[in-house]
């Protein structure tokens, strides 16, 4: 049985299954243009706006929700669900400078890459640390 993906519509709030790496073609309903949104993706009901303006983000990040392993099955991780969750995550990527869809794909944005929790201040001393140019060497 081929693998079937979700294909989303942000204009008009629809989710359609299509096969694997089908042509992407346009919204059956409004004409507008489907996203290939993964496989394990739980389309939002079509009333819940706040949910769509979150999937709109995560989407626009270049975040999907395919697995990371199909033999697996272990699901894409986290992936925010409101605006509210969103927003913060937004605050965090601003006051960090860490990339948007990296603090968007973690369960607890203040967590960096090996999962330790840290204030805002330590991320960004630590990134600036990672960038810094060494010190020149003194020669005789």
């Amino acid at each position: 049985m081929p693998y079937r993906t979700h294909h989303v519509c942000l204009a008009c709030r629809q989710g359609f299954k299509r096969g694997l790496g089908a042509a992407v073609t346009p919204c059956p309903v409004c004409g507008g243009q489907l996203i290939d949104a993964g496989e394990q993706l739980a389309v939002p009901p079509r009333r819940d706006t706040d949910a769509w303006q979150a999937l709109a983000v995560v989407l626009g990040a270049g975040l999907r929700f395919h697995p990371g392993c199909r033999c697996c099955n272990d699901g894409p991780g986290y992936r925010p669900r409101t605006m509210r969750e969103v927003r913060e995550r937004q605050e965090v990527a601003a006051r960090t400078g860490r990339p948007l869809a990296e603090v968007l794909a973690r369960a607890d944005p203040w967590t960096d890459a090996e999962g330790r929790r840290r204030q805002a201040g330590e991320l960004i001393a630590a990134r600036l640390l990672a960038t810094a140019a060494p010190p020149p060497r003194l020669t005789r």
